[in-house]
């Protein structure tokens, strides 16, 4: 890669890392901030921390562009770069409303769904992505007008939606965004995709500056703003880089998070009990997320010591990993074509 083309990436990552803490201050000044839920002491903490990401990661894709346009002089995917900036904006703005609102009483489920199967409409009208998918046991299928019309769509939608349903730990959405980021990063890199890859890379650098701030314990909560503009990036790669296959895989503690909210009725919240000496356990008799699964291990590992709330994270991310990996090795003879 020229080395000029690092300039965007850093532009992202020093972008969010200047804005971040003005939106902090600005947030809880205008009472835009949150109660951290697994903490005895109920601190606020600022809201909407997906406005100042999704504000660096348009400069620095602007950048890239200007780049390419002047320095390389080279037009090609622009389209493409748009139609993922416009589906990106609309994710957020979605979600914003949705902080502003609140989370317990935001936008209803309904509402959701179709602003973010609209989100999808650049996407479609470009017909991005590569109509013949593989269906198993049936071989290579192409789809003609139903893959744009249906199924770029639904992508969208459940990966935004979805990628919102693992959350209400501090550094968890961040950390996980940068993780499955990265993976896909490195499959369009090695396929070819080198313009999808670099564009991952301001996300990802992005999501690395505002983990500084959301990690435990956290001074800026993702919001709705973030989690659903870094989901329907997930689902964007997927489709432009023709790759949804390797990253429904990496998808899969989401897919079994989304089982266990169902068989919760959707009523099940992630959050845990809290005791009286600051650790965490399991707040129902059975497991409805991730979270409470992780809980649940960590204090048997422990011997029933306290489990913190950085340490349900790490074992999440470790879990990711681990499904990273053995996505890459499943699916090598796709990659490293």
């Amino acid at each position: 890669m020229e080395p000029i083309l690092f300039i965007p990436i850093l532009i992202s990552f020093f972008g969010a890392l200047f804005v971040l803490p003005i939106w902090i201050r600005k947030a809880k000044n205008v009472g835009l901030k949150g109660k951290d839920m697994q903490k005895l002491s109920g601190e606020e903490v600022a809201e909407g921390g997906g406005v100042p990401v999704i504000f660096a990661f348009v400069i620095g894709v602007l950048a890239y562009v200007f780049i390419k346009t002047f320095y390389f002089n080279d037009s090609t995917n622009q389209i493409e770069i748009f139609a993922l900036l416009i589906v990106v904006l609309i994710a957020g703005f979605v979600g914003l409303i949705d902080d502003i609102f609140g989370w317990r009483i935001g936008l209803t489920k309904k509402t959701k769904i179709f602003f973010m199967l609209f989100a999808s409409i650049p996407l479609i009208v470009i017909n991005a992505g590569v109509s013949r998918v593989f269906i198993p046991f049936t071989g290579v299928v192409n789809l003609g007008l139903f893959y744009p019309l249906l199924l770029i769509p639904l992508g969208i939608l459940a990966t935004s939606v979805t990628f919102n349903i693992l959350a209400g730990y501090n550094g968890l959405e961040s950390s996980q965004g940068i993780l499955l980021l990265s993976a896909l990063s490195y499959v369009s890199w090695k396929t070819g995709n080198t313009w999808l890859s670099l564009i991952s890379l301001c996300f990802i650098l992005c999501l690395l500056a505002f983990y500084i701030f959301n990690k435990y314990p956290a001074t800026i909560f993702p919001g709705d703003s973030l989690t659903y503009s870094v989901g329907a990036m997930i689902g964007i790669m997927a489709i432009l880089g023709n790759m949804e296959r390797i990253a429904l895989f990496f998808f899969i503690p989401y897919i079994i998070e989304a089982g266990l909210k169902l068989r919760g009725g959707l009523k099940k919240q992630s959050f845990a009990k809290i005791n009286s000496d600051g650790g965490l356990d399991v707040p129902y008799d059975k497991f409805y997320g991730l979270e409470h699964i992780s809980i649940f291990l960590i204090k048997k590992i422990k011997n029933g010591g306290r489990v913190w709330e950085y340490e349900v994270v790490y074992l999440i991310n470790a879990f990711q990993i681990l499904i990273i990996v053995l996505g890459l090795l499943i699916f090598k003879d796709f990659i490293f074509i």
